[in-house]
């Protein structure tokens, strides 16, 4: 590329910047913790996230029903992919654990590696931050939102290079012929945002772990926590070992604790970016933000899954080392 032509390239760029920042910039975004309720029953507020969840593992039955019956001995296509990559998965468990632990843990593993992969990236898809139900604002600087109604179901959305506006310069509500002033809460928010579902799959994990070390040792598997034979032989250096016991007692349940926030940190951090960037820089730029969260998505996805399965294979180890 010579000199001219980046040049060239150079402007188009800055260009694209400069319009996206003129004509598309969206109102200042809101960032809200807590996941919204954007839907209403006589015994059940449903949050965004919630249905975003049940939407997701709507899509994956479907899509493994149909999948399923495209399989053969020699696949091809996407189906192919996916046995090659399911595959490759199985591969690399069995080569940490072994054949038989492998197939124990696979399908523990790999649920949870493919379930937070699916939500991250259901996440970056468009309209994720856009199309919702409106939430009033009061005495601050919110956006103004387009009315319709899909399915029956009242919504608004954000329209391109929509401008923000006082709260409390009244705006005609849509009843009344006009446009809505507040705050949006989307209907598809990521489902990792909402710490609940990563200290559920979190205690998901744990139950299995602890269930397989129970499982390949029996009630022997508990004497890693509770130590007790020295003291009872009168050798008060069983003290020690009853310490030692409590200590890993507290080092596995902690372990929930890490696993839920450091999934739930790693993707609210990312949505957050993604938000920020969307608002100062709407055009181009905002397209290496998603690259780094389409790497983010998988590489959480795969720590938490991998740390399952290397805590289930000490767990289930253990019977080598009592018996030596």
């Amino acid at each position: 590329m010579n000199k001219q032509t980046g040049i060239l390239l150079f402007l188009l760029i800055f260009i694209f910047i400069i319009v996206g920042m003129v004509y598309l910039k969206p109102p200042p975004p809101a960032i809200i913790i807590a996941p919204e309720v954007v839907f209403r029953t006589s015994f059940l507020n449903i949050t965004n996230t919630m249905f975003t969840s049940w939407v997701v593992l709507t899509l994956m039955i479907v899509s493994s029903f149909f999948i399923g019956r495209r399989f053969s001995l020699v696949p091809s296509g996407f189906v192919g992919g996916l046995e090659f990559v399911i595959g490759g998965f199985y591969d690399l468990i069995v080569s940490i654990t072994g054949e038989e632990n492998g197939r124990k843990f696979f399908w523990v593993v790999a649920t949870i590696f493919f379930w937070i992969i699916l939500n991250n990236y259901f996440a970056l898809l468009p309209g994720n931050f856009h199309i919702g139900m409106t939430e009033p604002g009061y005495g601050e600087t919110q956006a103004v939102f387009e009315q319709t109604t899909i399915l029956g179901i009242d919504t608004a959305y954000i329209p391109i290079g929509g401008d923000s506006v006082n709260a409390t310069n009244a705006i005609k509500p849509a009843t009344e012929g006009g446009n809505f002033s507040g705050i949006l809460a989307p209907y598809f928010r990521s489902v990792n945002t909402d710490i609940n579902t990563p200290l559920a799959i979190a205690i998901f994990s744990f139950i299995f772990v602890e269930y397989w070390g129970l499982s390949a040792l029996g009630f022997g598997y508990l004497k890693k926590f509770f130590s007790f034979n020295k003291l009872l032989k009168g050798n008060p250096m069983g003290i020690i070992d009853i310490f030692v016991g409590l200590l890993e007692l507290v080092s596995e349940l902690s372990r929930m604790v890490s696993f839920t926030f450091r999934l739930f940190g790693n993707i609210f951090a990312g949505e957050v970016l993604l938000i920020m960037m969307g608002f100062l820089v709407p055009l181009l730029v905002i397209n290496i933000f998603y690259g780094l969260e389409l790497f983010v998505g998988f590489i959480q996805a795969f720590v938490f899954a991998m740390l399952t399965l290397v805590f289930a294979q000490t767990a289930v180890s253990h019977h080598d080392d009592s018996s030596h």
